[in-house]
């Protein structure tokens, strides 16, 4: 192991009698976007604090640029900057002063700091605000100036867990920006946690996990290739007989939806206008689209992503106290 920004073999961890993360292995090339994705409560978050020396794993290995996460937690710390799920500002600070903080911590010399400083506040278009107290910022300025402070010293890899969780659609659009922005300009792996399907499109590569098992691990275009053919949704007046003719007279297998029909077929434009013509349950409504993420996820686990995203996330909280790093020095 070593020759890679991250490498994960049979990593376990277990809470009591839960196994929130089941063996998991996978490797993430330096320099690359690699996103973990699925629903909350899927082991996401634990997988990355184990990652970063949060939490011990209870059976497995896990190297990040090179060193042991158990054996090297120390050089580990140095080599990774981590923007957490919930929000680790001091309001009662200016944003200057927070990444100050953060600076001693670390041992980035003074010379160096006032620098880089400028520079990060720059990218993530804070400059003007660098005196202002972090309590006056919104939640994506704030959420802009965990990633400025997560890169401050340098780090090999970025950790972003859920970093555009509670933002609205704008802002985390502009936060998406941001990382790509990030890519281009530093030296650096970016690992992300999503449930958000179309922010993992950003990633290089994406890595599908449900229940502490990665089911998936692909590009998005060769993950959404699994699913084969395109996706048609209807909508119809008795959706019980709708699901029989479907069954017996086309031989489609029907998807779990809570909305409507959904089913999997080659060639829906060809397929639709047949449906019309030999089906006696009126039609309300009909789409068809390419596969997406969602629909990889659908196939592979026979649910949407959200149904489990509420429940997941109020178990793990309860299951795992979030503990602040020690300092890196």
């Amino acid at each position: 192991m070593g020759e890679h920004a991250v490498e994960v073999e049979g990593l376990v961890r277990k809470f009591g009698d839960l196994t929130a993360v089941d063996g998991i292995s996978f490797t993430v090339e330096r320099g690359e976007v690699f996103g973990f994705l699925g629903p909350n409560g899927a082991g996401k978050t634990t997988t990355i604090n184990m990652l970063c020396t949060l939490l011990s794993p209870t059976a497995g290995k896990a190297m990040v640029d090179g060193f042991d996460v158990v054996k090297n937690k120390r050089e580990v710390r140095q080599r990774i900057g981590l923007v957490f799920q919930d929000p680790s500002l001091d309001d009662r600070l200016t944003a200057n002063e927070n990444l100050d903080f953060h600076a001693v911590v670390y041992a980035v010399p003074h010379a160096v700091r006032e620098k880089r400083k400028r520079e990060l506040l720059e990218t993530v278009d804070l400059l003007d605000r660098a005196d202002d107290l972090v309590i006056t910022f919104s939640g994506g300025m704030k959420r802009r100036l965990e990633i400025a402070r997560g890169l401050l010293h340098h780090p090999r890899v970025l950790f972003l867990d859920e970093p555009t969780i509670g933002l609205d659609p704008q802002t985390r659009k502009y936060i998406w920006d941001y990382i790509g922005d990030l890519k281009r300009r530093e030296d650096i792996t970016i690992f992300l946690t999503t449930h958000y399907m179309e922010e993992a499109e950003h990633c290089d590569r994406i890595a599908i996990i449900d229940h502490g098992k990665i089911i998936a691990l692909d590009t998005s275009e060769n993950l959404k290739n699994m699913v084969g053919g395109d996706i048609i949704r209807i909508k119809t007046d008795d959706d019980a007989r709708a699901e029989e003719l479907l069954k017996e007279r086309f031989g489609v297998n029907i998807l779990e939806d809570r909305d409507c029909l959904c089913f999997e077929v080659e060639r829906g434009e060809e397929f639709i206008p047949r449906l019309f013509h030999d089906f006696d349950v009126s039609i309300q409504s009909i789409s068809l689209h390419r596969p997406t993420l969602d629909d990889v996820f659908l196939k592979l686990t026979g649910r949407e992503i959200r149904d489990e995203e509420a429940d997941g996330l109020m178990e793990m909280r309860r299951m795992v106290t979030r503990v602040r790093p020690p300092f890196a020095r």
